[in-house]
């Protein structure tokens, strides 16, 4: 049975797995009144006599388990708890179907605001760690993965972008529907709902990526999103095939601070398009690969997306003609000499996993294996590492064996300092 994850043990309820969520969301962008209903199919963990789900500022109004006429419930701030009329044994699949409505809005955690979030015009999801409760009522734990229906309508003028891959758009009545499907399984946190005044486009050179948004921005996307197809044939070179059923590009009318990537998609502000955002690009985009095929289901973990992601982009920057992925070590080496070294990258705690340096150093891990064992053996690592783990959990330890696996045993040893250890090692040199 999976227990409570340390870095956010109020989320998620550990006693059931979900297998499937099925959502109908009915969204009106002028009031920001959301109206809902979650389908989700679940297989209990242990003998169960009630159960929680995570749901944050939505009121639940009828919830029914297996059809039941009436199934009792009550709500508090963070959870919805259902009390079953006959208790489901361990092992017994079972389905929870949940009407629910309100004001989504962004929560407040200790990660800042996190969420449903309304823009000037429409709407973004930026759930991670914690803010899918926001906008669906779910299992919030990032182990409980699970496949996902999305129906999304809205007034006619907005494009709604789930997450997914798109099945269907019908519009009636002023209104358009539309649906998408994973069958890969999604963390909850990785599940998102783009909503804007969006023109919808392929990307010239690949047709696979689709791209939303505002016409007025029609040539600043062109030009941001020129390379896109060149990234992702690096990464697939350095990564293996891409993993996801979809590959949408969504850039929002506002600036934001930072792009955010989901399940087989990425938003991207305004200001997201000049030359220097490039990497951020890059970045997003290799999560599809790690973070997003390659998932983690202890939060502690978060190396494994990020420093991945970002040693991407120092791929990115080397194979574009910027500076080589030796330069961009040793830059962001003498960078992090200047910072306190009181941060363990392997478990960095709740308030530091996000830090710039579980990033950069996690990317520098990589960096100083790659120059252990060689570009070739290197390589070999990355390839196995995301195919074997493709669309499953991982943590570090099996990412330690899969380099002891390829490059011999003890060669994980390497990650040691700069996983385990606060003190910043020195930079290694490359591989003669």
């Amino acid at each position: 049975m999976a227990r409570h994850d340390r870095y956010a043990p109020e989320s998620g309820d550990t006693s059931f797995d979900v297998d499937s969520y099925d959502l109908t969301l009915d969204y009106t962008v002028r009031t920001n009144r959301l109206e809902g209903r979650a389908i989700i199919n679940a297989t209990a963990a242990t003998d169960l006599t009630a159960l929680s789900l995570d749901l944050v500022g939505l009121r639940a109004t009828k919830v029914r388990v297996d059809g039941e006429r009436r199934t009792a419930f009550r709500q508090g701030p963070r959870k919805l708890r259902v009390t079953p009329t006959r208790p489901i044994a361990a092992g017994e699949r079972f389905s929870i179907d949940v009407s629910y409505a309100g004001a989504p809005a962004p929560r407040r955690s200790r990660w800042g605001t996190i969420g449903w979030e309304e823009l000037e015009d429409g709407v973004l999801v930026a759930s991670q760690p914690t803010g899918a409760p926001t906008w669906f009522p779910c299992n919030d734990r990032p182990d409980d993965r699970a496949a996902m229906r999305l129906s999304v309508t809205t007034e006619s003028e907005y494009t709604a972008v789930p997450t997914g891959r798109p099945v269907s758009a019908a519009t009636a009545r002023g209104r358009t529907t539309v649906v998408a499907e994973s069958l890969v399984p999604v963390a909850t946190y990785l599940a998102a709902v783009h909503v804007g005044r969006y023109r919808a486009s392929t990307l010239p050179g690949d047709p696979r990526v689709r791209v939303f948004a505002p016409a007025a921005l029609r040539a600043e996307v062109e030009a941001g999103f020129a390379r896109v197809p060149e990234m992702m044939a690096l990464f697939e070179q350095s990564f293996g095939p891409y993993p996801q059923e979809d590959c949408a590009l969504v850039v929002t009318p506002d600036e934001l601070e930072i792009p955010l990537e989901a399940q087989g998609m990425a938003v991207f502000g305004a200001n997201h398009l000049d030359p220097d955002s490039q990497r951020l690009i890059a970045h997003e985009l290799a999560h599809q690969w790690f973070g997003n095929s390659v998932g983690v289901g202890r939060w502690q973990d978060i190396w494994l997306n990020e420093g991945f992601a970002c040693f991407a982009e120092w791929l990115w920057s080397e194979r574009s003609g910027g500076p080589s992925v030796a330069q961009k070590a040793a830059r962001h080496h003498t960078r992090l000499r200047a910072l306190p070294a009181d941060l363990v990258v392997a478990d960095p705690g709740p308030d530091l996993m996000f830090d710039d340096r579980v990033y950069k150093r996690g990317a520098l891990a990589l960096y100083a294996l790659r120059c252990a064992v060689g570009d070739e053996t290197f390589g070999e690592i990355l390839r196995t590492w995301a195919a074997s783990r493709r669309h499953a959990l991982a943590t570090t330890d099996e990412f330690r064996a899969c380099v002891s696996q390829i490059a011999g045993d003890g060669a994980d040893a390497v990650l040691t300092p700069w996983l385990d250890e606060t003190t910043l090692p020195p930079l290694p040199a490359p591989r003669r």
